[in-house]
C-alpha cells in the first residue's frame, strides 16, 4: 500500500478517550478531513460527527467507501473484539479499496474480550500476573475451592465485556462464593458465563499504552494512573474513572525498565510466536508490588480517562504514529514528550455510576485559556451542549509537576456547571510525597 500524503480518517467512538485522540489528530499536518462516529457535541470542534453505531459495521463500511476514508480508528473495544478489522478487510478486499486501520482482529482482541484467554496468554509466555482459576456452571465446586485456597479479599472476573462493572473484589469468603453463583447466573450477562477467579495483589495500579506495529517495533506512552472509585479517598463504588495522573511518581525509569523487559516484549513477542497479526494499542492494566510490576489486565485501545491526560503530553504527530502502525512500520517513527505534567479531573452527572438525569445544560467557560475540556457524555442542545451520560467532561491542565496541574484543573471545573455536576476533589492527594 502506498500511504496517501494526507489521510481521510474515520474515528469510531463517542467518549472523552475518542474526544482526546480527535484533538490530536486534527493538529496533524498529514489531516485532510477527520470523521468521528458518532462523535459527541465536542468533537464537532475537531471533525464531522457522523451518526453511526461503531458496532454496525455495514454503516462503518458505508462510511468508509462514502467519504473516501484512508485510515480507520478504532477508539472503543466493542468493535474490535466483534471483528470490525476483518469486516473492512474483506470489504476492501471485494472492492478495491485500501484503507489502514489502527486496532487489532479479533485474535489479538481476545487479550481484552477473555480475560481468560488473557490469562492463559500470560501463563503461556511467563508475564508475571495473579494465580487464577477460569470456571463455568459445571465446575463451581473447584472455584469454591480455589477461593477457599485463597487470603481475602478476593476477585471475581466476569470473562467477557461488561463495560467495565465485571469485576468484584469481596473480603467475606462466603460472599465470594455466593456471588461467584450469582456471576454464573447472569448477573453481567453472557459476560459472565465464565468467571475468573483472582488471587488479590496488594498494590498500587498504574496504566501503560503499548503502541505496536505487529513486527515487534513499539513505542511506549507516558505511564498514567486513573482513578476509578466515585468518592473520595477511593471509597464508593467503582466507575469507569473520576481523574488521571500523568506521570505518577511511583513510574519509575527503573520500573518502567521492568515494565519493558518482562511486560512489553513478552507480550509482542507472545502475539508474533502465536501467529496474532497486532498493528495497534496494548493497554496494559499494572500494579506495583514490593518494586515489581505485574499484569491485572489487558486491553486493546487506548484507557479512559487516562487518554485525557497522557496523549496532550505527546509532542509527536499522532497521526504520522498512527499511519505507521497501520502499514506495519514504526521503526523510524519519532515519539517526543512534553517534560510537564497532566492531570485530568473528571466532571460526573449526578447519581453515577448508578442512575441519572440526561440533557442538562452544561454552562461557563468551556475553552478555558490554561485547560483543555474534553467532552464525554454530551450532546447538542438548543444553546449549550447538555448530558447525555455519567461521565460527563473531563478537563486537563499541565503543571510542572501534577500538584500544580491538578490545582489548575480544579481552577478551570469552577468555572464550569451543570445540575447535579459532582467530581472528586482530592485527585493527586495519595500521592503527595514530593520527590
Amino acid at each position: 500500500m502506498v500511504p496517501p500524503t494526507q489521510y481521510r480518517v474515520l474515528l469510531l467512538g463517542s467518549g472523552g478517550r475518542e474526544s482526546a485522540i480527535a484533538y490530536k489528530l486534527s493538529h496533524s499536518p498529514l489531516l485532510k478531513e477527520l470523521y468521528i462516529a458518532p462523535g459527541n457535541a465536542g468533537t464537532k470542534a475537531y471533525g464531522i460527527n457522523l451518526p453511526l453505531n461503531p458496532t454496525d459495521f455495514a454503516a462503518v463500511a458505508d462510511a468508509v467507501d462514502r467519504y473516501g476514508i484512508d485510515l480507520l480508528v478504532c477508539g472503543n473495544e466493542d468493535p474490535l473484539v466483534g471483528g470490525v478489522r476483518e469486516y473492512i478487510e474483506a470489504h476492501c478486499k471485494a472492492t478495491g479499496r485500501q484503507v489502514g486501520i489502527v486496532g487489532p482482529g479479533s485474535a489479538g482482541a481476545a487479550l481484552e474480550g477473555s480475560k481468560d484467554f488473557a490469562k492463559d496468554f500470560m501463563m503461556r509466555h511467563g508475564i508475571p500476573t495473579a494465580r487464577h482459576l477460569t470456571v463455568d456452571a459445571s465446575t463451581i465446586a473447584e472455584g469454591e475451592a480455589f477461593l477457599e485456597s485463597l487470603d481475602a479479599p478476593y476477585v471475581l472476573k466476569a470473562d467477557g465485556l461488561a463495560a467495565g462493572k465485571g469485576v468484584l473484589i469481596i473480603n467475606d469468603l462466603a460472599e465470594a462464593k455466593s456471588s461467584l453463583r450469582q456471576m454464573l447466573e447472569g448477573m453481567f450477562g453472557e459476560a459472565s458465563a465464565k468467571v475468573v477467579i483472582e488471587e488479590f495483589l496488594d498494590g498500587i495500579e498504574c496504566s501503560v499504552f503499548v503502541l505496536t506495529d505487529g513486527t515487534g517495533n513499539y513505542r511506549l506512552l507516558p505511564p498514567a494512573k486513573d482513578y476509578k472509585r466515585i468518592g473520595e479517598g477511593d471509597k464508593g463504588l467503582n466507575t469507569g474513572g473520576m481523574g488521571a495522573v500523568c506521570p505518577p511518581p511511583f513510574c519509575t525509569p527503573e520500573f518502567m525498565a521492568k515494565v519493558e523487559e518482562r511486560i512489553v516484549k513478552p507480550t509482542l513477542s507472545g502475539l508474533m510466536a502465536e501467529g496474532i497479526d497486532y498493528r495497534g494499542i496494548i493497554f496494559l492494566g499494572l500494579i506495583k508490588v514490593k518494586d515489581e510490576p505485574m499484569v491485572i489486565e489487558y486491553n486493546v485501545r487506548l484507557g479512559d480517562p487516562e487518554t485525557e491526560a497522557v496523549l496532550p503530553r505527546v509532542q509527536s504527530d499522532l497521526l504520522d504514529l498512527f499511519a505507521g502502525i497501520a502499514q506495519g512500520d514504526i521503526s523510524g517513527k519519532e515519539l517526543a514528550i512534553d517534560p510537564r505534567a497532566a492531570v485530568t479531573v473528571v466532571a460526573v452527572s449526578g447519581g453515577y455510576p448508578g442512575s441519572y438525569e440526561k440533557g442538562k445544560e452544561i454552562k461557563g467557560n468551556l475553552s478555558p485559556e490554561k485547560s483543555i475540556v474534553f467532552h464525554a457524555g454530551t450532546s447538542e442542545g438548543v444553546d449549550c451542549p447538555v448530558t447525555s451520560g455519567g461521565r460527563v467532561l473531563a478537563v486537563t491542565s499541565f503543571g510542572d509537576d501534577i500538584y500544580q496541574a491538578v490545582s489548575q484543573s480544579y481552577e478551570s471545573l469552577g468555572n464550569i456547571s451543570f445540575d447535579g455536576m459532582y467530581y472528586r476533589r482530592d485527585i493527586t492527594k495519595d500521592l503527595c510525597l514530593k520527590d
